[in-house]
């Protein structure tokens, strides 16, 4: 069995090949694969004439980031003991790699750990997803230290430390191949967003714990896929979030934190209505609509008497953000 494979998911994403992937060519230590998500551009002419050094696995049609991963994954089963996933907008450093596999090597309790994510365009700033590393409020909702709601952080090594979160950004994350496929690996359900850190809550249940490393280093685009403001992807987090709140938390508690939640997105859709937003409005209804009318084909995967515990340092980051003014980590 090989050491780790390096798994790129791409879909239309040529310009980003184009630009990201030779840095992953220049700075990786392990094989190189793509997942092809039944690409419509040029992808695959260009990996296979440009990227001769990259395996290529085509998909039959476009089976978002959980379902593409899942079936290109089951492809290199028992191949590798570690896969390290990496967006296609992702610019990585020297030693990156070889770092994240190190951190599971001396850490054997951990079943995933993340890099220091920063900003490809600002590169002296956090990146949106993901960070120094992600936790989870009382009511599910993630943020990260070096970003909180929209507020990012300059990084000046405040978080170049090495410790648990609660969740590690599908950005860029290394995890341990058995673990992945034992627990089935992502939740294909959900096809894009938050699919990440479902994963890790199941991870935790079971009790693998999830880290953080600066001792890596990469830079993130973000949006190359959706743009964070797209109604398609604010849809996909609603929905998403509160299909994985409802795996993951008893039924009345659950039913709480959906009242809760609810109250807060439906005030922000409100402020959607009154700039003219109506797209994004829309998105909300439709992520509550479709959770809903689709939560009883979703399977639950909490014991009565199993919660995990949330490691977050807050109860309530929107109470913390706009009521009292914590616009940084270090400041929770």
């Amino acid at each position: 069995m090989k050491t780790c494979a390096i798994v790129i998911l791409n879909y239309n994403g040529k310009e980003m090949l184009r630009r990201f992937l030779p840095s992953i060519c220049q700075h990786s230590s392990f094989d190189i694969w793509v997942i092809d998500n039944a690409s419509e551009d040029d992808s695959i002419a260009i990996l296979t004439r440009d990227f001769t050094q990259v395996k290529l696995i085509q998909l039959s049609e476009n089976f978002g980031y959980a379902g593409g991963y899942n079936w290109g994954l089951h492809q290199l089963k028992d191949q590798y003991e570690f896969y390290l996933l990496v967006n296609s907008d992702v610019e990585v450093t020297s030693g990156w790699d070889s770092s994240l596999i190190d951190f599971l090597y001396q850490n054997s309790d951990y079943a995933a750990v993340q890099p220091k994510i920063l900003s490809a365009l600002h590169r002296d700033f956090f990146d949106y997803a993901g960070g120094a590393g992600g936790f989870l409020d009382s009511l599910y909702y993630p943020y990260c230290r070096g970003r909180i709601w929209n507020e990012i952080e300059q990084d000046q090594g405040q978080y170049d430390d090495s410790l648990e979160v609660d969740w590690a950004s599908g950005a860029c994350f290394a995890l341990r191949a058995k673990s992945f496929h034992e627990i089935g690996g992502f939740d294909a359900h959900f096809f894009a967003h938050m699919e990440e850190i479902d994963l890790c809550l199941r991870w935790r249940r079971i009790g693998w714990k999830i880290g953080f490393t600066a001792e890596s280093t990469v830079f993130h685009l973000g949006g190359a896929t959706l743009d964070r403001a797209s109604p398609k992807k604010l849809y996909l987090n609603i929905r998403n979030s509160l299909s994985m709140i409802y795996k993951n938390e008893k039924t009345v508690k659950f039913w709480l934190i959906f009242i809760a939640k609810a109250g807060m997105e439906f005030a922000a859709v409100l402020g959607y209505l009154f700039s003219g937003k109506v797209e994004l409005s829309k998105a909300v209804f439709s992520g509550y609509r479709d959770f809903l009318t689709s939560r009883n084909l979703i399977e639950k995967t909490i014991s009565s008497e199993s919660i995990p515990k949330k490691k977050g340092p807050v109860d309530l980051i929107f109470w913390n953000f706009m009521i009292l003014g914590k616009k940084y980590f270090h400041e929770l």
